[in-house]
């Protein structure tokens, strides 16, 4: 494929993610049947990671094609300003996560599965904010070189954690509150939006220009 062809896969995966990701804050809501702070966490941060990855995505647009975005630029401006909110939401959900932990809501649940929840989930809070800075950060030069080898590396280790967050959420964990049980439209749910977002990841790493040779 020519980076053309790169450059419109992304954009077009990112688009589609958009979308998913609006549709599961839906879903959490709906799945909740009713309104309870858990449901309304979760919807709430994936509308706030909807509207982020809006902001993003058109930032990258001009990104990939090589067009400096200035600092005064209202999206540019307005990603920088909605980025600590999700990281902070995000944050204070795995922090909750942990405190649950904590009280015995995984008492007989496998230590490593829990493990691997906490850390997984964790580093998939700090990659996605690493993406989504790094680009808030080198959208004003385009051309920098230092710039597109750090996106490229957090969107590489961004599609990994995806795809690792995905396989936690949809493998349920024996002795952890739900876990015991089988929700087929959850797990098809949140397993296709993990593919979605790990596609869209590795697509954006390909769609990032390589370094100019100085």
């Amino acid at each position: 494929m020519t980076p053309t062809s790169w450059r419109s896969a992304a954009l077009a995966s990112l688009w589609a993610l958009v979308v998913a990701t609006f549709g599961l804050a839906a879903y959490s809501l709906w799945r909740a049947g009713t309104l309870d702070a858990v449901a309304v966490l979760e919807a709430l941060r994936s509308m706030l990671a909807g509207l982020i990855l809006v902001w993003w995505t058109q930032v990258f647009t001009r990104y990939t094609a090589e067009e400096a975005v200035p600092d005064t630029d209202g999206v540019l401006r307005a990603l920088r300003v909605g980025l600590p909110w999700l990281t902070s939401l995000r944050l204070s959900m795995w922090l909750l996560l942990l405190l649950s932990l904590a009280s015995g809501l995984a008492e007989t649940a496998s230590p490593v599965a829990v493990t691997a929840l906490v850390t997984i989930s964790g580093a998939f809070i700090f990659a996605k904010n690493a993406v989504f800075g790094t680009l808030a950060r080198w959208a004003v030069t385009p051309n920098e070189a230092l710039g597109r080898v750090r996106l490229a590396q957090w969107l590489n280790a961004a599609a990994a954690l995806s795809l690792a967050l995905g396989v936690v959420n949809v493998v349920p964990i024996a002795g952890l509150s739900g876990g015991d049980s089988l929700d087929v439209t959850s797990m098809v749910v949140y397993g296709l939006h993990a593919l979605l977002d790990t596609a869209a990841m590795l697509l954006s790493l390909r769609a990032v220009p390589p370094p100019m040779a100085p």
